[in-house]
This record gives C-alpha cells, sequence and structure tokens, in this order.
C-alpha cells in the first residue's frame, strides 16, 4: 500500500524542514493519542504512541531519523497484528516564495490482514498528519 499526502507552506524548506524535526512536531504527528518521545540517538528519535483501537489498548514505536538533505524518514517497529511493515518519509522542495512538503508512506500488512481493511483508517492517518505538521510549520516563529 501506499499513501501520499502533499501541501504548500510560504515558509522556506530550511526552515520548514528545522520545524519538522523539532521533537514537539514529531510528537504532535499522533495528535489522537499520547505520544512521547523515549529515545534520542544521534539523528534518531524513538515515539510511543498509546492508542485505543478497536476497543483494544496499544503501543505503536516509530523511528524518526533526520537526513543529512532535511527529509525525515520514518518506520514502525511491526510488533503487533497488522502491519508486516511500514515506513515513510517527509520531503521538502522550494516551489516559489515556500515549500511544499509531501509525505509518503508504503506498508505491507501481514498475511491474514486485507489492505483494504486497512486503506481507509491509514488515509486518515496521513490526513491528520499532514494537517499536524502543516500547523506546526505555519505557527512557529521565524528565526
Amino acid at each position: 500500500m501506499r499513501l501520499e499526502k502533499s501541501f504548500e507552506v510560504d515558509r522556506p524548506p530550511d526552515f520548514t524542514a528545522r520545524i519538522a524535526a523539532r521533537d514537539e512536531t514529531l510528537v504532535s504527528l499522533f495528535a489522537d493519542a499520547k505520544t512521547e518521545i523515549v529515545e534520542h540517538d544521534g539523528d534518531r528519535r524513538t515515539t510511543q504512541t498509546h492508542y485505543n483501537a478497536l476497543g483494544r489498548e496499544g503501543v505503536a514505536t516509530f523511528h524518526f531519523h533526520s537526513l543529512p538533505d532535511g527529509r525525515i524518514s520514518f518506520e514502525k517497529v511491526c510488533d503487533g497484528n497488522v502491519w508486516q511493515e511500514l515506513s515513510g518519509i517527509v520531503s521538502f522542495a522550494k516551489r516559489g516564495n515556500g515549500t511544499q512538503v509531501t509525505l509518503k508512506m508504503v506498508g505491507r500488512t501481514k498475511t491474514l490482514v486485507p489492505e483494504f481493511a486497512i486503506r481507509g483508517p491509514m488515509r486518515d492517518q496521513i490526513e491528520q498528519m499532514a494537517s499536524s505538521l502543516r500547523v506546526c510549520i505555519e505557527d512557529a516563529e521565524t528565526d
């Protein structure tokens, strides 16, 4: 499964990338649940999100990597019942006086989980992540 969401902000790419890489921005990507950064290791931050889905509580762990070119890659620790693998990238491209921000996610569900069953919730997730990211960038004070 592949999902992609793009939006534009009236901020330069380097500023946009710096704001996106902040701890508070990464935590805000999962706004509907309690998320915290549990580890810093060089350019990698690990988050844990406590959620409730289908009446079951769980914890989702993600590793976020700040790449030298400003992009942010991420992958989910797939230790549950749905995902075999799930990863993504946030990239920033100059567009006029602003920046186009693109979120891409790629994943494979486990054998007994039909992709069509998870596509809707994943579309909602990438929309929510993009919305939170946009607010963080637009509300940030310029240097």
